[in-house]
């Protein structure tokens, strides 16, 4: 049986696939188990995605953002008012974060969301879960250092059982990011997010927050924000987030 097309995986993967190629793409899934287990971790990320953004896309939106959604496609290129669909879509998901930085700490927007996007997005991956891995650490700390504008080191959290994988450049909403992703023995992973703060303040103290499930805490040091992310118990989790802290400390002063 030939390799189903890449719209119907990519529909089956976000379950909009009618029964008959459904059950077609899932006959030949049977028969190649590497791409079956890279669906099941797109799957996985798709439903990490839907769970942090769906509270936000049900919020309802104010009359001046849904003008735009309520442009006639009939009147306009198919690909024009594709266009226009993602752009509302995007006006609302940025009123929905503007609601939430207006009354909870507005590292939430800036820190928090986009490091627990990134958690979901990356960490299921088995074949590409970092950028640059591990044995590179000198050369990607130092690329990172100089793609974020500020000096970016990946703590050492071996004491507590978890290795390096290695990691990765992301875009930040005004200045790029990056994550360092982390492993036990047992195959659980950790984030870590961090991205260039304007302020320059100490903000050293660790603050929790809940995304969807997803445990972070965060934290400014200097001119770096960092969030730690991982579907772990909140006190394990805050043990790591205490020895990040001390293995960045203990780096910067040598």
């Amino acid at each position: 049986m030939n390799r189903p097309a890449e719209e119907d995986i990519h529909a089956y993967v976000d379950g909009r696939l009618a029964s008959d190629d459904r059950e077609r793409v899932e006959y030949w899934l049977q028969n190649h188990p590497k791409e079956a287990e890279q669906i099941a971790h797109w799957q996985q990320q798709t439903t990490g995605l839907r769970l942090l953004f769906n509270p936000v896309v049900e919020e309802s939106v104010p009359d001046r953002l849904s003008r735009v959604a309520r442009v006639s496609a009939t009147n306009i290129p198919w690909r024009i008012a594709a266009a226009v669909a993602w752009l509302s879509l995007g006006l609302v998901l940025g009123y929905g974060l503007h609601g939430k930085s207006s009354s909870q700490d507005s590292f939430l927007t800036t820190l928090v969301h986009p490091a627990a996007i990134a958690h979901v997005v990356y960490s299921p991956e088995v074949r590409h879960p970092v950028e640059v891995g591990a044995e590179q650490q000198a050369h990607l700390a130092q690329w990172l250092s100089k793609r974020l504008g500020t000096p970016v080191l990946a703590p050492d959290l071996q004491s507590a059982g978890f290795q390096l994988l290695g990691g990765r450049l992301l875009p930040g909403d005004a200045t790029a990011a990056a994550q360092f992703m982390y492993q036990d023995g047992s195959g659980r992973r950790v984030t870590l997010y961090v991205r260039k703060e304007a302020s320059g303040n100490r903000d050293t103290a660790f603050r929790y927050a809940d995304e969807k499930g997803l445990a972070v805490f965060y934290w400014v040091d200097g001119q770096a924000g960092y969030a730690l992310s991982g579907d772990l118990p909140r006190q394990e989790l805050l043990h790591l987030a205490e020895l990040s802290y001390r293995s960045l400390e203990q780096q910067s002063q040598r």
